[in-house]
Formats: C-alpha cells, structure tokens, sequence
C-alpha cells in the first residue's frame, strides 16, 4: 500500500490503491487551488489499450471524466461523465476503483488534482463516439506511455502503470 501521491516526488505504484489517500496535495505550495475530478479507463477488448480523450481546446489526452457536481460521489461523476462524453451507459457495479492521486492538473496550469479512477470491468468492442467537449479519441497502449508528451500526468505516471501492473481487467 502507499499513502499521498504528489507528481513532483511519489514513486510510481506497483499495484493497485484501494483506501483514500491524505489530503495533502503539495508541500511546496499549499494555497494551489484543488481541481477534484473522476476518470474512468476504458479498455478494448482486442488489445487491452485504454481509451483516452483531448477535450476541446487542450492539448493533453487523459481518461473520460470530469468534476463531480454537487453532491455527486466520484463514481456517480465518472458514470455520469462517460454518458454525456461518449454515449457509454456504466452500471455502478462495473466499476472499480485504480486509486486516488493528488498531482499537478494537465490544463489548468498552477491547479492541484484531486483524482479518483475507476477501471471499467466490461471491454469495449467497438470505438465510441465523440460528444460534448470531446474534440479527439485515441487508444493507448498501456506499455511505453513515458514517453508520450501529450498523455496528462495523471495517467502516464500513476493510474496507467497500475492499470498495467494489474494485468488483464477484474471481471465480475
């Protein structure tokens, strides 16, 4: 198990992060305003790679999802999130949770993140298709994402390589 996770100095988690994570975002700079957000990885069937997605305006892919509204739990955000971006109906129970991070927020330069990612437990066979914010769709390969400039944070040095270490998706 692992505690906060910070961009600037966590290692890369080797499994996965089932209990919350301490409320402490970045020593160094305390007063950054928090982002909170919910993504979800979805994975094709064919090839195991995970769907990521650059919102209108933005150059960084990272996972369907979005901020919670009010009220709203992480997983009922990420649930919500995947309907309005990409037509995709999650029941709550294909759902698990990867983990929850604290890092530097892809878009929002000077923002902290507040993240929980869930991994859906049901492959997709076929691409969805773009709605809302949603400018672009891309596959990623869950191996060799170091090196990938445009992958959000986020995903390249947290939730992928857990996503990765688990092998192949939990099935109900």
């Amino acid at each position: 198990m692992f505690d906060s996770h910070d961009a600037r100095r966590a290692p890369v988690p080797s499994s996965p992060v089932t209990h919350p994570v301490t409320s402490e975002v970045d020593d160094a700079a305390p007063s950054r305003p928090v982002i909170k957000v919910t993504g979800v990885v979805l994975r094709r069937a064919a090839d195991g790679h995970a769907l990521t997605v650059r919102k209108r305006g933005t150059g960084m892919f990272m996972f369907p999802g979005g901020k919670p509204e009010a009220d709203e739990t992480p997983r009922e955000a990420g649930i919500r999130e995947v309907r309005e971006e990409l037509g995709l109906e999650l029941p709550p129970e294909d759902l698990v949770l990867v983990g929850e991070w604290h890092t530097d927020a892809a878009n929002e330069p000077g923002h902290a993140l507040h993240s929980h990612v869930f991994l859906s437990t049901v492959p997709l066979t076929e691409t969805p298709i773009p709605a809302a914010e949603i400018e672009e769709l891309r596959w990623q390969p869950l191996d060799g994402v170091d090196g990938v400039e445009d992958l959000a944070p986020l995903s390249r040095w947290y939730a992928l390589p857990v996503v990765r270490s688990a092998g192949s998706w939990p099935r109900r």
